[in-house]
Order: C-alpha cells, then sequence, then structure tokens
C-alpha cells in the first residue's frame, strides 16, 4: 500500500534545502510602511499540482497570490525566524553543544537535550534537568535557514514557464518632501519623495510609490527601522509619472532602483512648477473657544503668525498635480541671492486645484499686544451674561506697508457689539478685523463682544 504524504508535510521536510531565485521585481510603497511585492521568478510551473520551494525574504504569509489567473496557491509553509530564539524552538527534543568557560577560563563542551523554550528547559548527560542555558549554543547548520523560507503547493492550468507572486511585506516607507523658492513674482515648487528602504531589500525593481489613506486591518503592525544614509535616484533627470487608483495616486518613479537596508532614494514627483504665493499675517483671539470669559487685568502679548498660501487654480501647471502629504520647506533669497530657511509645515493629502496653506512660524518685525479694558457680567436665569471691551495695538517696523488680520473664534452664542474696524464674519465661530498696519508706524483696533454661556 502505498502512502501519499500531505502536501503541508512534504513542504515542511524540503525547507531546508530552499535556494534563492532571481526575480524580477515590482514594488509598491505605501506611506504606512506596507510594500506590496510581485515578484516573477524564474521558476516552472507545470500543469496541475505541484510544490516548489522558495527564498523571498521577510512576508505576510496571509497576503500571498499568484499573478497569473491559471495558478491557484492551494498551501504554503513559510518559516519567517532566524534568530537565536527560533533556532531553539526547531532544537526542541534534540541535542546541542553549548560552549562554556571553566574555572581557569579554558573552553569546555556541554551537551545537553532541548526540552522546551517557554521556559527554557534543559536536560544534561547525568538525567538532571535545569532551567538555565548552560552555554552559548552552537546550531548545526540545518536549524538555521540563511533568510526567510517559503515553501508553496499550486495548481496550474497549463504549464507556464515563470511563477508570478504577489505578497505584502513590510519595513519600508516613503514621505513627500517639497521646497518652496519664494520670488519676486511667482514661488518655484519642487517635490520629491524619499523612500526609506529599512529592512527591505530589492535589486533593478520597478517602484511605485502610492499617496493616500489606504485603510488596514487594526491587528497589523509594521516596524520600520531607522535609516542612516542617502543616494541619489538613479535616474536623477526623470519624474514619476502620477495617475489615479482607486481613491489615491499612484507614482511610478523612471527607470528601475535597487533598494538596500538601510539607505534612502530620493525621486522627483514632478517637474519644477512656479505659482503665485500671498503672504498673511494673523493675531489669534483672546477669547476663549468654549465655558466663561475671564477678566485679564494685564496687557497680552500676542505672536504675529505667518502663513503662505502657494495658489493652484486649475488648469495651471502646479494647479493640476495632486500633492500628496508630507514636509515643506520655504525657501527666500538673502541679499546676495542664497536661499534661506524661512519656515517649514505640514501638508495633507492636497487634491488638484487646491492652494496650499503653509504656516512658516512668527513675524520679527510685526508685533501686537492686546488688552482687556473693561469687563462686566449679568445674570439671566442660569445663564451668565459677559460683555468686555479689548484694544488691539499693533506695531510695524518694516519699510512697507503690512495687513494683519486680528481674530476672534468662538463656539456658542456670541457677538462683537461694536468695533473701530468693520468686523467680518467668516463664519459662526470665526469674526476677522483686517488691520493695516503703516511702514514705521503703529495702528489699534478696539472692539466689544458680547457672550453667553
Amino acid at each position: 500500500m502505498r502512502i501519499r504524504t500531505p502536501w503541508a508535510l512534504t513542504l515542511a521536510l524540503t525547507l531546508a534545502s530552499v535556494v534563492p531565485v532571481a526575480a524580477q521585481t515590482s514594488l509598491t510603497i505605501y506611506q504606512d510602511g506596507r510594500v506590496l511585492q510581485r515578484r516573477t521568478l524564474p521558476v516552472r510551473v507545470p500543469a496541475g499540482t505541484s510544490n516548489h520551494r522558495l527564498t523571498l525574504g521577510a512576508l505576510e504569509a496571509g497576503s500571498l497570490f499568484a499573478l497569473d489567473a491559471g495558478v491557484t496557491i492551494l498551501g504554503a509553509w513559510y518559516d519567517p525566524a532566524i534568530d537565536q530564539g527560533n533556532a531553539l524552538r526547531r532544537a526542541v527534543g534534540t541535542q546541542l553543544t553549548f560552549e562554556t568557560r571553566g574555572a581557569n577560563g579554558a573552553r569546555e563542551l556541554v551537551v545537553a537535550t532541548v526540552l522546551g523554550v517557554d521556559p527554557e528547559r534543559y536536560r544534561l548527560a547525568d538525567g538532571k534537568v535545569v532551567f538555565e542555558r548552560p552555554g552559548t549554543p552552537l546550531f548545526p547548520a540545518e536549524l538555521v535557514p540563511a533568510d526567510a523560507a517559503l515553501a508553496v503547493a499550486l495548481r496550474a492550468e497549463r504549464a507556464v514557464p515563470t511563477l508570478g507572486l504577489g505578497f505584502f511585506s513590510s519595513g519600508a516607507s516613503w514621505a513627500a518632501s517639497y521646497a518652496v523658492v519664494l520670488g519676486r513674482s511667482a514661488a518655484r515648487i519642487s517635490g520629491h519623495a524619499t523612500i526609506a528602504a529599512g529592512t527591505l531589500r530589492a535589486d533593478s525593481a520597478e517602484v511605485q510609490l502610492l499617496a493616500g489613506d489606504v485603510g488596514r486591518a487594526p491587528k497589523a503592525q509594521m516596524v520600520l527601522r531607522e535609516t542612516v544614509r542617502a543616494v541619489p535616484m538613479a535616474m536623477a533627470d526623470a519624474v514619476a509619472t502620477e495617475a489615479q487608483v482607486g481613491e489615491s495616486h499612484l507614482y511610478t518613479l523612471a527607470g528601475r532602483h535597487t533598494l538596500i537596508p538601510g539607505v534612502e532614494t530620493v525621486a522627483a514627483l514632478f517637474e519644477p512648477a512656479s505659482a503665485p504665493v500671498e503672504r498673511t499675517y494673523t493675531v489669534r483671539g483672546q477669547v476663549p473657544y468654549y465655558g466663561g470669559l475671564p477678566q485679564f487685568g494685564e496687557e497680552q502679548p500676542e505672536p504675529v503668525n505667518v502663513t503662505y498660501v502657494v495658489k493652484r487654480p486649475a488648469k495651471t501647471p502646479f494647479g493640476d498635480v495632486p500633492i500628496p502629504g508630507g514636509t515643506v520647506r520655504i525657501y527666500d533669497r538673502d541679499p546676495a541671492g542664497r536661499p534661506q530657511l524661512i519656515g517649514e509645515a505640514a501638508v495633507g493629502h492636497t487634491a488638484a486645484g487646491q492652494d496650499l496653506r503653509l504656516d512658516a512660524g512668527t513675524a520679527f518685525d510685526l508685533t501686537a499686544r492686546r488688552t482687556q479694558t473693561t469687563y462686566e457680567t449679568t445674570r439671566q436665569g442660569q445663564r451668565t451674561i459677559a460683555t468686555a471691551t479689548y484694544v488691539v495695538n499693533l506695531a510695524n517696523a518694516r519699510d512697507s506697508i503690512a495687513t494683519i488680520d486680528v481674530l476672534e473664534q468662538r463656539a456658542g452664542e456670541w457677538s462683537v457689539v461694536t468695533s473701530s474696524i468693520p468686523a467680518e464674519k467668516i463664519s459662526s465661530t470665526v469674526t476677522r478685523f483686517r488691520v493695516r498696519v503703516p511702514a514705521r508706524g503703529e495702528a489699534s483696533l478696539t472692539y466689544r463682544v458680547r457672550v453667553v454661556w
């Protein structure tokens, strides 16, 4: 009687002889650390069922799928572990040799049987059991694979000359960064993607970068390792091509790229473009967003925030470019023409036709001080009504006029009763006062608010 060995057991028994194979690789790297790998392996798959032993590196075994619709994965056996703890697990039930040092420092060898690993238990030659490792384990080569090993059982409708597999792994990520260099009439904007290879290794791979909020199961955990070096893109004169996929945007880098663990690769996302930029100055209010309106007895200095708005109207070179979320650095030129960093801001994914608002810090030569000059409260049943008057003094040390927006923002029932400069109600929570401050001069704003809580 002939006994058939189950395919899972057959695959498990043959993992020790797994050999690496060269492959054509296509990668899609997600910003959250996921990597979708598509590998075309020079492995002939016969018609019918067959078993194959592969070395593909670290992967999520449950994500494995065949790229060829005529090939079905019947099952797989994946051994991801190449560390000492997992080598000990493979050694359970067998004898290992341990190296230790004697009383005089001489090298000694101890043979013990591994009984278990949680906790570790060893039976010595005299039959006694200890819970401490008797030395440094010396593993035979068959217990320590060179890389994570995969065996798959396939069924093919017809023979195919290559095996195409797709799967997810982790370890790599990418981030977008942009440079906005201000000019007299417009700014020059460039964008790049920085790929952190982390633990991922790929040779001459097609690389795609996916920008978007792609959902994932909460149980999935990605570990990203720190990167330490940077290398230029293989084709520095080429930019990525962009296409919409589902609700995300996909950037395909030109050429093929080799990703090395610990190395960063930088690639251009689009051709540098010009766009008009507006600079705004803002002073935030003192009225609390929720709760009661307290009394402030002293003058309060207020920062003047600087925001650059990059205009991106539709049907313009930069306006038609979707912007993956990332870091934007803003540069201005000094009197000698050297670009100097004047601000850095984070932006979210920005669709084509939408402006970029970049908070660049606070103004040096524009200052503001706010004083609460009157305050009174009354009661109406369970409600409190407070009215308060504020004076905002603005100073401009620059040689040109500056327009500063003074904002008050609050939820609930509130209103501006009077003001020395017209109040613009932007929304139910925001009121704006637009104040022109002369060059080398000062301006003041007075307004009175009524707040109910």
